[in-house]
């Protein structure tokens, strides 16, 4: 679930500011090193036989992103996908290949370095945002590929597999090891959970050195902040009755508004930036009764962890405040309006230093491909190690894409433009788990 927006480079370091647990774990990196260490690994026979690899290949991943699209992943219902996805990377070669008690597929890729030593992840999500009985088929028009969820995030997932199967065919080894995993959780109210088991409780949790997330296409960003989130659903109760009969009775349909119209006058700073949606309402019984019940779904996001606490309390006060106002309005003969407050999603904020190894490699790795790096933070799988102070970057796929998050999300595989993305996370994995 990458941001539908990018924030330059200016708006992140705020972040480093706040949160040096996070910068401080990452190790920096001289100026100009980076670019030379990329350079060299390009120069590589083995690296250019990988991207001659990655060239044969490319129809298979093309097929593998439409067979894993059209298996439905909606949110704590991708079982299906992932069973499909852990046949596909022990068919691919790895080794100790299995889905965690989360849901997590993963396999193991060993490097030189002794057993059991740190290693780095590369990671896709197997889950999209679209409910169960979305028509996932996938419709091509040339080289371009429409479906629901087909860039975010299952083209990932595919160009994940090719990157394995790359490595392989150059004979490629490198020093650390590498877990390749399939996450689940990363959209909506998954709310990152396979991230969480995976740095929480999964077996390589002691050993993750390094992490990258692979979402959506654009090969030119490096996403190195962790925009937070809160997310909320209120429920509003009252007393119900006839509309005409039980008319002046407390409403809680009244309160609910009261609370979407206030906290629409919230005024955000733009940098940090910082947001809110009233997005999901629900309940009621009938057009002639008062409701007993409406609730309300809220999202409020910042790259700032004070900005977003501020933003959680205004929004908490303006629930109460709500209430108490619908109760004082009209009668509560019957019963007071009350409010159940649920959180529903909570993501951590956080920034990898800017000149931390990892962002500076991938800088790197964008450039030499060709592109424009454009350093920015979003919502991702890596706020969840970013938040440990473990250095994460979210990069892309490769290739084009646009409409995620809607049913006419649409990708474009063409060939030329693809291999040079999918070059970028290359580069950038080899020079960060060493060769």
């Amino acid at each position: 679930m990458f941001g539908v927006s990018r924030h330059v480079l200016a708006a992140v370091l705020s972040l480093t500011v706040a949160l040096p647990l996070a910068a401080d774990a990452a190790p920096a990196a001289k100026p100009g090193a980076a670019d030379k260490t990329i350079a060299a690994i390009r120069k590589t026979p083995g690296f250019k036989a990988a991207q001659a690899a990655l060239d044969a290949d490319h129809d298979r991943i093309v097929a593998e992103t439409i067979q894993l699209t059209e298996i439905p992943a909606p949110p704590f219902k991708e079982t299906a996908r992932g069973q499909a996805y852990m046949a596909m990377l022990k068919a691919a070669g790895l080794t100790d290949v299995e889905m965690d008690a989360e849901g997590n597929v993963m396999g193991l890729r060993r490097g030189t370095g002794p057993a059991g030593a740190p290693l780095v992840v590369l990671a896709a999500h197997l889950d999209t945002v679209f409910p169960e009985g979305t028509d996932v088929k996938v419709r091509r028009e040339g080289t371009k590929l429409h479906a629901p969820g087909v860039g975010d995030d299952t083209h990932s997932l595919a160009v994940v597999l090719g990157y394995i199967r790359a490595l392989d065919a150059a004979k490629i080894r490198t020093k650390k090891d590498i877990l390749f995993v399939g996450n689940v959780g990363e959209e909506g109210p998954g709310d990152l959970r396979g991230t969480r088991f995976l740095f929480g409780k999964g077996k390589y949790k002691d050993r993750i050195a390094a992490f990258f997330s692979m979402d959506g296409t654009s090969a030119d960003r490096v996403t190195y902040g962790a925009v937070g989130s809160r997310r909320y659903r209120v429920t509003f109760k009252g007393p119900g009755g006839h509309s005409y009969g039980a008319f002046g009775l407390v409403n809680p349909m009244a309160a609910m508004g009261t609370t979407v119209v206030e906290m629409n006058r919230i005024r955000t700073p733009t940098q940090p930036k910082t947001t809110y949606m009233t997005s999901v309402v629900g309940g009621g019984t009938s057009v002639n009764s008062i409701p007993d019940a409406i609730w309300l779904e809220v999202d409020m996001r910042s790259e700032s962890a004070a900005e977003l606490a501020k933003i959680d309390g205004q929004f908490l006060a303006i629930v109460k405040a709500a209430v108490d106002q619908e109760n004082a309005a009209r009668s509560t003969r019957a019963g007071a309006i009350s409010a159940d407050v649920k959180q529903i999603g909570d993501r951590p904020t956080g920034a990898t230093k800017e000149d931390a190894e990892i962002v500076q490699l991938t800088s790197a790795a964008v450039k030499a491909a060709g592109f424009t790096p454009i350093l920015g933070a979003s919502s991702t799988d890596s706020n969840v190690p970013i938040s440990l102070g473990i250095p994460a970057v979210t990069i892309g796929s490769g290739g084009d894409g646009g409409r995620a998050h809607a049913p006419d999300e649409w990708i474009d595989v063409s060939k030329p433009e693809s291999l040079k993305g999918m070059s970028v996370g290359l580069a950038a994995l080899l020079a960060v788990a060493g060769t």
